[in-house]
């Protein structure tokens, strides 16, 4: 264990780490529960993250009364623990055993854009069932992904362990040389393209009918080798314990018109969100950067 780890701040998250280990082995009917059991915790106690997600569904779902949103934001929270639960599985877990629990839908679109030979955009969102459904994908086709460094080291360490034991490439997100490197070698890069990252890197397109900063790098890591675009979207079935992975081929961006290539991938998230939109990430500050004399929602 290297210094940068070993210091007494981070026993905590060493504590957490471990935790993590130790759900991962336990019954998958025993995890649902504890993760619907964290969820419901972090609704009670976690008041700022509630109020983002009341403000997103009160934006994005204004058709809901006070109390279907209220509803909503309770599932969302019982997702989200569930996420978390799931993450532990996809890091420290054997996935192996959800083999026969998983179906994929229009893998074939994957598969044939892969043999294109020019890398592949698999552009993705922030459900919550996002890295078991990498772990699960690993298990069907090599591919990279995309993540944002974690300031604390031992996180970092955990989120890099976990996912390289699954991926070929576990890229961090500002290593664009490295993306573009890989494309041109015919891999297939995930990248999830929904988050607010501020104005700099970001131009305005409709979400949900609001205005939303959207990262352009999708697009244009795309257009870099001409690499074709493939929507993936995951969802569990919590009765069932089972999960789905769906994909769909993205229209080919042009460049001619970033906002344009901003909208058309916001659609197709938001178009997938409205089939579980408990199962959605609504926690992030989604709407944080705002047009130019508009006020943060939050």
């Amino acid at each position: 264990m290297t210094s940068t780890l070993a210091p007494p701040r981070y026993w905590l998250t060493w504590l957490g780490v471990g935790v993590m280990w130790l759900v991962s082995r336990l019954p998958l009917r025993v995890q649902f529960a504890l993760g619907r059991a964290i969820g419901a915790v972090g609704h009670r106690f976690a008041r700022a993250r509630r109020h983002i997600a009341n403000t997103n569904i009160a934006l994005c779902f204004p058709e809901l009364d006070a109390g279907a949103r209220d509803a909503l934001v309770r599932e969302i929270f019982a997702s989200t623990g569930i996420g978390a639960v799931e993450t532990a599985i996809a890091w420290f877990g054997d996935v192996t055993r959800l083999r026969e629990r998983v179906t994929f839908e229009g893998l074939d679109a994957l598969t044939t854009a892969q043999q294109r030979g020019r890398g592949v955009m698999l552009i993705g969102a922030h459900f919550s069932t996002l890295d078991l459904a990498g772990a699960l994908l690993s298990q069907a086709t090599d591919l990279d992904v995309i993540y944002r460094y974690n300031k604390n080291p031992v996180i970092e360490w955990a989120m890099r362990h976990g996912r390289e034991r699954r991926f070929k490439g576990v890229i961090e997100r500002s290593d664009t040389r490295t993306v573009l490197t890989r494309l041109k070698g015919g891999h297939t890069i995930w990248y999830a393209a929904d988050q607010d990252y501020g104005r700099k890197v970001s131009v305005f397109a409709p979400f949900f009918g609001v205005s939303a900063a959207t990262i352009t790098a999708a697009s244009r890591f795309a257009r870099f080798n001409s690499s074709p675009a493939i929507f993936i979207s995951h969802f569990r079935d919590e009765a069932k314990q089972t999960w789905s992975l769906h994909f769909r081929e993205v229209d080919e961006f042009t460049g001619a018109d970033e906002i344009e290539d901003a909208r058309r991938i916001n659609a197709v998230i938001e178009r997938e969100i409205r089939r579980h939109p408990d199962q959605y990430l609504w926690l992030h500050r989604r709407f944080k950067t705002r047009p130019v004399g508009e006020e943060r929602p939050y």
